[in-house]
């Protein structure tokens, strides 16, 4: 290995990208009423997906060349992809391994946990938005609550630490919940974050009126706990609250209300390998084609950085000139 640092990942406003997100597969098994229609979508062919062996070099060139050092494996619904545990191994067999972790809905956890810790993976992300078999049912179309709590407690004993469950609050859905799952969290010792809804959804349905804002996650937890604000460090999305009393904090992302994208290192690969700079980006770059045609590691390093260069200041959602990406979320990757 080279004692020699790769140049940084620049933007042109001298932001440093040091975060990959690489979704694994546009599938889901879930239909959440706020991604997709009951349906689903048309999936993407095997053919267009990145092979393990292209992902595989894709992060080596990111860790490698270009100074990326956390990667999260995303989806879809990531679990979905066949021979998972391998692939993670392989990435953390990389010279430049970097820190891995994933975002998943966590019904098929249960079962994967182990192998994936044992394969090198280091911590999870688990998507929660109801504690009620009833409602979990109606939001995701699926009676599988069960499973992901059996799978948020087999990440934990497997030491996918601190095990994260992300839950995102809608109007008239689930808002009534927000202090429950706090402290059902709190309870299991895991780390509970609230994520403003964003305009990333299949049907284009999103109503900013349906979106609960950080300050009223703020104003629900804060009638059950007594929160003390914790002091932001680096590029981490998430405002955090410790919980009086205890060693637990809570964060709250404020993606539209509270924009962090000044601070932004994050660079996402898309399952048919398009590079996007921006989760809102209009445009992406075909990495998959130039590996296809036989580019060689500089070529995909040199579109790597032609793209991260152009990206824009911001996402504008608070702007009129904003405009949806054709692009939903389950296909992006989170």
């Amino acid at each position: 290995m080279s004692s020699t640092s790769p140049l940084p990942l620049t933007d042109r406003f001298g932001r440093v990208h040091s975060d990959l997100r690489v979704s694994l597969t546009d599938r889901c098994n879930l239909r959440c009423t706020y991604c997709m229609p009951e349906e689903g979508l048309s999936w993407l062919a095997k053919p267009e997906l990145l092979s393990d062996d292209e992902v595989l070099r894709l992060v080596d060139v990111a860790t490698r060349r270009l100074g990326i050092r956390t990667v999260r494996l995303t989806g879809g619904e990531p679990l979905l992809r066949r021979g998972l545990p391998d692939l993670v191994a392989r990435i953390s067999a990389l010279p430049y391994a970097p820190e891995l972790s994933i975002t998943t809905n966590g019904v098929g956890l249960a079962r994967t946990a182990v192998a994936l810790r044992e394969a090198g993976l280091r911590r999870v992300n688990v998507s929660l938005d109801t504690l009620r078999p009833e409602r979990y049912a109606e939001i995701t179309r699926r009676d599988r609550l069960s499973d992901v709590l059996l799978g948020l407690a087999a990440a934990q004993a497997a030491g996918l630490a601190p095990v994260k469950v992300n839950a995102v609050p809608v109007r008239g859905v689930n808002e009534d919940e927000i202090a429950d799952l706090a402290a059902f969290a709190l309870e299991h010792g895991y780390r509970m974050r609230f994520i403003e809804s964003m305009p990333l959804d299949a049907q284009g349905a999103w109503e900013r009126d349906r979106m609960i804002t950080a300050d009223e996650i703020l104003e629900r937890l804060r009638e059950r706990f007594t929160l003390e604000p914790v002091a932001r460090t680096g590029s981490a999305p998430a405002e955090e609250w410790r919980v009086d009393g205890t060693d637990a904090t809570i964060g709250v992302i404020a993606s539209v209300t509270r924009p962090f994208c000044g601070g932004c290192d994050r660079v996402r690969l898309t399952a048919d390998g398009q590079l996007r700079n921006c989760l809102f980006a209009s445009e992406e770059s075909d990495l998959r084609a130039l590996l296809r045609g036989g580019a060689d590691d500089a070529a995909v390093e040199a579109a790597w950085r032609v793209s991260v260069a152009g990206k824009g200041p911001g996402h504008a959602i608070n702007s009129a000139e904003f405009r949806q990406p054709v692009r939903p979320m389950s296909a992006i990757g989170g």
